[in-house]
């Protein structure tokens, strides 16, 4: 049996609930990779080595949901959907960049 440690003041953190949002599997590669403009499924699949399509596509659809990303149909020959960052996306990358500063 696992016991919640965490306090309600921790629960209010602003920190807390971003990094939630980035918990899970292959989200912060996709938040990476998304950072060089617009990705495609079938390519974050070849990018992100022993991924699957049901992990890839529950993180990008939890990162749609939370307004980290947002996805496009793009009505080209062949039909193709696009997922790039969204304006909430894009104000957390200089927050990711300051942690990479820190960390590197």
């Amino acid at each position: 049996m696992t016991t919640n440690n965490f306090s309600q003041e921790d629960a209010s953190c602003p920190a807390e609930g971003m990094l939630r949002q980035f918990s899970g599997k292959w989200k912060p590669q996709i938040f990476r990779l998304a950072l060089d403009g617009p990705v495609r499924f079938n390519s974050l699949l070849r990018q992100l080595p022993g991924s699957n399509k049901q992990s890839v596509a529950t993180a990008l659809k939890e990162m749609e949901e939370a307004d980290i990303l947002v996805k496009t149909v793009v009505q080209e020959k062949p039909l193709h959907i696009e997922y790039t960052l969204s304006e909430k996306g894009l104000e957390m990358v200089s927050v990711f960049r300051n942690m990479e500063g820190l960390l590197g």
